[in-house]
């Protein structure tokens, strides 16, 4: 009953948490103006040393300073709080004689009957806290304040070249952008918030000095004491009063100064230090040694210095053992690889065909090792994701093997064991390419190259070249990012070869669990997993998304009773998703900007059209298609120089054939229907193909 009861009393605590505050920053201006009893003091005397407690251990306990990051707001109420005490303390020391039981206790217990011992003492922690820590403290926080604003720019381009790779998506940019924001403006804040801590500092030695005169004077003029009893009493209080609130302000400072210097760790403090100081054995031992030569030195103390080189040896000797340990499980795991390779081996394994992989040469190899930094697992699974968000296609895992046979920096994609692409990379240097020029970066002083993807001209240079480049207007990306993108742009060149019909099974599969309503009407009855498989390869062969499988199924049941040939239906799934067409090519002004060719040449296509072949294909003359498609290349680069995506615009009955024919001279130009364009989408002609 208790503990239900106290879990709803600090719930609905919780819940009025910002009003509780509001009141306790009240209350702590009123305690500066309106006088407290000795009794209520010691209360707030005590909580001021407890919360100032609490606060070191959490910088203690901290992983991350964003985790404490309202600590420059409290460190000022807590300097507030405790100048608020000083007040009300130096009231009732300079009216009454006494200040309650907790400064009283500090009183006696540093300065004893020897008040100057008690002075010296409580000025030799004042020094401490203001001379080594406040100073301290600021000056980090302005240098990592300083830092973290010039490295922002970096950070943020970093963030956005991992979404731009599909590493991260949308939602994970903005929590890293404003994580980035929040940790600039907590150190810039800590830079201010240090300035607190050394005006409390100063304030305090202010005050000690207008207690003890001003307790002096009261004492010898009000209260009717001699000079030793004022002098005696008054300092003991002061030294006392002192103490109660220097120490609390030195362990906040001291927290402070823990919290700004965290940036390098990547854990709590206690296990950083114990990882840290204890990772090399020799350093015991040799601390050991050196401590045993101290012990026997004429005239130093022996037991000090040999029981602490005991303890140094005790230490070595036991991390030595676990160095010890860890080698020899090392060398275990290592031996039991070693006899899983030596095992039979399973010959028909062997027979199996990677649908997708990837070949590296040796020097390469490190970039799949996370123990060195690399990352290409990772972003080889973000690619997968990105080709699914895009094409609704889901590649199947990428093997990836390291070939001793290739050139060192050579990598090269198989598509069931056939290479279908190839590239050359250069670890430890970065890629640079200028859009706006049409050769390499020469000034950069690089080894030129071509970008494996889209073979534009490039240049390799030293990674310190790297922020000039990027200043220049150069785009520049690491060696895995090339990689990455040339195998997201493989996938999609070949996401038709990689759909087989088990895939298009599970696709099947995902759409009846929702609208089975669907597929009992296209399987069996209407087309087989094979036709169907046809149809969706005919859209992927063209890059035309097939995330929207439910639209694809029904334009293709409406019409497979009629058309069986999947030619036919693919055409048909196509002017289903025209909205999805047309939206990949559509430019920012919402406008649809088209090649077009002549209607008469249009006309003298579709006559051209056989239909003996396997295939409807234009036969047309050898002179007449080479003007054709050399006008057509020429408009198609000038759209490219543009910066805008070429696409060609024809009647729906010669789109299929001319598509086939276009595939041997501009296999990247996409080529629309009329019926494939969205009502309400601007079409705009940029150019015209004619006979002649």
């Amino acid at each position: 009953m208790f503990s239900v009861t106290a879990r709803k009393g600090w719930q609905n605590l919780y819940k009025n948490a910002d009003i509780m505050v509001a009141a306790a920053v009240i209350a702590v201006v009123m305690i500066i103006i309106i006088p407290i009893p000795p009794l209520l003091l010691d209360i707030l005397l005590t909580f001021s040393i407890s919360f100032a407690l609490v606060i070191l251990l959490l910088t203690l306990f901290t992983t991350d300073t964003l985790q404490f990051a309202i600590f420059p707001s409290l460190l000022l109420m807590v300097t507030l709080f405790r100048l608020a005490l000083n007040v009300s303390s130096t009231r009732l020391i300079l009216s009454e004689g006494e200040a309650g039981s907790v400064i009283a206790a500090f009183g006696n217990f540093v300065a004893g009957d020897n008040y100057v011992v008690g002075l010296i003492i409580f000025i030799i922690i004042t020094v401490i806290q203001f001379v080594v820590i406040t100073n301290g403290a600021g000056r980090v926080a302005e240098v990592a304040a300083r830092f973290t604003l010039d490295a922002m720019p970096g950070k943020q381009m970093s963030i956005d070249a991992d979404f731009n790779a599909g590493l991260i998506d949308e939602e994970a940019a903005r929590l890293r952008r404003s994580s980035l924001q929040r940790e600039a403006d907590f150190y810039g804040a800590m830079d201010g918030a240090s300035k607190f801590v050394r005006g409390d500092a100063i304030a305090g030695i202010v005050i000690v000095l207008i207690n003890i005169l001003g307790g002096f004077t009261v004492g010898m003029l009000q209260l009717g004491m001699t000079m030793t009893e004022a002098l005696q009493t008054f300092i003991r209080l002061t030294v006392g009063d002192g103490l109660v609130t220097q120490v609390p302000a030195l362990l906040v400072s001291t927290a402070a100064g823990m919290l700004v210097t965290r940036s390098a760790s990547d854990g709590s403090f206690g296990h950083d230090l114990t990882r840290q100081l204890f990772a090399f054995p020799r350093v015991m031992a040799l601390t050991s040694a050196i401590l045993i030569v101290f012990s026997v030195v004429p005239g130093i103390p022996f037991f000090p210095f040999f029981i602490l080189a005991a303890a140094a040896g005790i230490a070595a000797w036991v991390l030595a053992e676990e160095e010890k340990r860890e080698a020899r499980r090392g060398k275990a795991g290592q031996k039991g690889q070693e006899e899983r390779r030596q095992e039979p081996e399973n010959v028909s394994s062997l027979l199996a065909v990677e649908p997708l992989e990837i070949e590296i040469g040796y020097n390469l190899i490190p970039l799949t090792d996370n123990s060195l930094g690399g990352d290409l697992l990772e972003r080889i699974t973000a690619s997968r994701r990105q080709c699914a968000l895009e094409l609704g296609i889901v590649a199947q895992p990428i093997r990836i093997r390291d070939n001793l046979q290739l050139p060192s920096n050579t990598y090269i994609f198989k598509l069931k064991g056939n290479e279908i692409a190839r590239g050359e990379l250069r670890p430890g240097f970065y890629l640079a390419m200028n859009p706006l020029s049409a050769g390499p970066a020469a000034e950069l002083n690089g080894t030129p190259t071509r970008e494996p993807t889209f073979g534009l001209p490039a240049s390799w240079i030293a990674a310190e070249k790297r922020e000039t480049a990027q200043m220049q207007g150069y785009t520049v990306v690491d060696p895995t990012t090339v990689l990455i993108t040339h195998l997201t742009e493989t996938i999609k060149a070949f996401a038709h070869e990689l759909l087989g019909r088990q895939e298009v099974k599970g696709l099947v599969d995902l759409v009846k669990e929702k609208q089975p309503a669907v597929i009992e009407e296209l399987l069996p009855n209407l087309l087989t997993i094979g036709e169907l498989q046809k149809v969706l390869q005919n859209l992927l062969r063209e890059r035309v998304p097939i995330r929207d499988l439910v639209t694809i199924f029904e334009a293709v049941a409406d019409q497979a009773r009629t058309y069986r040939d999947t030619d036919a239906l693919t055409e048909y799934a196509r002017q289903a998703l025209s909205r999805t067409i047309c939206n990949q090519y559509l430019a920012e002004d919402g406008k649809l900007r088209v090649i077009t060719l002549d209607p008469r040449l249009e006309q003298k296509i579709a006559d051209a059209v056989s239909s003996a072949a396997l295939k409807p294909y234009p036969l047309l003359e050898p002179q007449t298609a080479q003007r054709l498609f050399a006008a057509l290349a020429a408009l198609a680069e000038r759209e490219t120089m543009r910066g805008r995506q070429p696409l060609l615009l024809t009647s729906s009955r010669i789109r299929l054939p001319f598509k086939r024919l276009a595939e041997k001279f501009l296999p990247t130009l996409p080529v629309l229907s009329l019926h494939e364009i969205v009502p309400g989408v601007e079409v705009e002609s940029v150019g015209m193909v004619n006979e002649e």
